[in-house]
């Protein structure tokens, strides 16, 4: 169990997975943290996400999971992705820019690193963070024309943000032959370049969102409006790509 986590959320955390053990059995090959909560980064707002990875899915073996999978729900907010051995490959190529970010920040709690020797292709990448940030456009000015005369909404909005757009940074600088950086190094790395400084309070301003879910009276437009003028410069860098 990584050692960053609270302990009510280990607790619930290791409940779960010894739930999956015993109504999966021998079908569940690994159970796999991932995102912030794998790397030490978990925050206020955020949730707890957990890949099963099965040989199988039989209901009869899931319907014992559907108390403690409420239950964790309820309690730490655990996402679960159940999949398949037979479709980690396809999903790795379908959902590239997610699990390149798996691959990066992951922990096994149960079984055999699927990962260790799992890549994505660059041409995956790129194709599917074209998408994720095509799609994160769509949804910012949604949520800017519905959150926008309302502060504390909006700063849940910006702290939703960080994820993705942490990982498309990532993903682009996997693309850009750079160094490994974490999502959040990637971003930041990222905005320098652009050399904005209130594209810097709006990194700011998410993080703090992250930490607290909420923002100082006032913030949270400016720094909503600074997360969607760095996505449009992720997407052009990525659109430039080849």
């Amino acid at each position: 169990m990584p050692p960053s986590l609270p302990e009510e959320i280990e607790r619930h955390l290791a409940l779960f997975v010894a739930a999956a053990h015993h109504a999966f059995g021998a079908d569940l090959a690994a159970a796999v943290l991932f995102g912030s909560a794998a790397d030490g980064q978990l925050r206020a707002t955020s949730d707890v996400n957990l890949l099963l990875l099965l040989k199988r899915f039989a209901p009869p073996a899931a319907d014992a999971l559907r108390g403690p999978l409420r239950m964790a729900h309820a309690a730490i907010d655990l996402q679960v992705m159940f999949l398949l051995e037979s479709e980690l490959a396809e999903a790795a190529d379908a959902f590239a820019v997610k699990f390149a970010d798996i691959i990066a920040r992951h922990q096994v709690l149960h079984g055999v690193d699927p990962f260790a020797s799992l890549h994505t292709s660059r041409d995956a990448v790129l194709r599917r963070l074209r998408q994720v940030l095509l799609n994160q456009q769509l949804r910012m000015r949604e949520r800017y024309l519905l959150l926008s005369l309302n502060e504390e909404q909006l700063a849940g909005a910006i702290a939703d943000a960080a994820g993705p757009l942490r990982s498309a940074a990532a993903s682009l600088a996997q693309l850009d032959d750079l160094a490994p950086l974490s999502g959040k190094q990637a971003l930041e790395a990222f905005v320098d370049g652009l050399g904005d400084p209130a594209l810097h309070a709006a990194l700011q301003a998410m993080s703090t969102a992250r930490e607290t879910a909420r923002l100082a009276p006032g913030q949270a437009l400016p720094a909503f409006t600074g997360l969607m003028a760095i996505t449009e410069r992720l997407r052009e860098h990525a659109e430039q790509m080849r």
